[in-house]
């Protein structure tokens, strides 16, 4: 008889100690989470969309073991400009060896770096541009406000981009998210390509910031979203890198137990992988315990650490909860 989880049974003969260990008893303890009927949280630092993590993601969104996103503008607009201009796309293997020249020379030609892949300006970038403006313009006509996430809704649902998308859209986890009009909580988003465009429009006089929503009003979101889904057990953080995709969302219980004291559940699971070390007042290195102290996590709340490279462990951990 064929094994029908090649994945998973690897993982569990091979990865027995240390952070591979770490790694199955997060994937577990976040299945038998979801199992118990509570929601979880999956937040996105880096640049994981361009990394292609919607190649697992996006599965995990349709099987509802994803329930809300907290991710960067970066990772909010990578996934769809990965989606319409995937073929322009260059990967620089070699590039640790690029000196200053070699940089310039990827500038003039419009290719902006990410590690070991250059995203194209024109195509990327432009190509969202063109169907953000008629977004802003409309917001700025009709007084309609969007959180950053709404507007590549929008974009995604009307269908004005499928005529460049140079992937399978199954492959998209903002695809799979519209489809199921998944939450989604961007702080900071106007340090984003996308968010400074916009910025550049309210310069030139062509909208105004008020039409898209702000990161508190996310924050006001959030909180009205925990309280309705989190029941008396609360809801699981899954947190992909640090930053503050993970450190805005994870802020919300205490400002709902200490600042509007409402009783409220601690956040119910926690896993972190990051390769940010402990040190110098790092909060992204931090370990959980400290969490407990600032009323995030509770003493027997599950925490777990993988301290490893998300671009491995993430789509390890995603394949075994989807029993691949």
């Amino acid at each position: 008889m064929s094994n029908t989880r090649p994945i998973s049974s690897f993982i569990e003969k091979h990865y027995l100690h240390f952070n591979a260990a770490a790694l199955v008893d997060a994937a577990k303890a976040y299945k038998v989470h979801k199992a118990s009927g509570k929601k979880m949280l999956v937040s996105l630092a880096g640049a994981m969309s361009t990394a292609e993590l919607g190649k697992s993601l996006a599965e995990m969104i349709r099987q509802g073991k994803v329930d809300i996103i907290s991710c960067t503008g970066a990772n909010l607009e990578e996934d769809v400009m990965n989606l319409v201009a995937h073929d322009h796309y260059e990967r620089v293997p070699h590039y640790r060896d690029l000196g200053p020249e070699d940089e310039r020379a990827l500038a003039d030609r419009g290719m902006n770096r990410v590690t070991d892949t250059c995203i194209p300006e024109e195509e990327a970038f432009r190509r969202l541009e063109e169907q953000a403006v008629k977004l802003w313009k409309d917001g700025q006509d009709n007084g309609k406000r969007r959180f950053p996430h709404e507007l590549f809704y929008e974009m995604i649902n009307s269908g004005v981009l499928k005529e460049y998308y140079q992937i399978d859209p199954k492959d998209s986890w903002m695809v799979a998210a519209a489809e199921r009009n998944l939450p989604i909580v961007c702080p900071g988003w106007e340090d984003s390509t996308m968010g400074n465009i916009f910025a550049a429009h309210c310069i030139m006089g062509d909208c105004e910031p008020r039409i898209m929503k702000s990161g508190i009003e996310y924050m006001i979101f959030l909180a009205d979203w925990y309280t309705e889904n989190a029941g008396t057990e609360g809801i699981g953080f899954f947190q992909i890198g640090g930053g503050i995709a993970g450190d805005f969302p994870i802020c919300v219980v205490p400002m709902l137990e200490q600042d509007l004291q409402r009783k409220t559940p601690f956040w119910s699971y926690f896993c972190q992988i990051s390769d940010s070390t402990t040190s110098y007042g790092s909060y992204s290195g931090a370990v959980p315990n400290e969490k407990i102290t600032w009323g995030k996590l509770d003493v027997d709340t599950p925490k777990f650490v993988i301290e490893s490279d998300a671009t491995i462990v993430a789509p390890l951990i995603f394949a075994y909860i989807l029993d691949m």
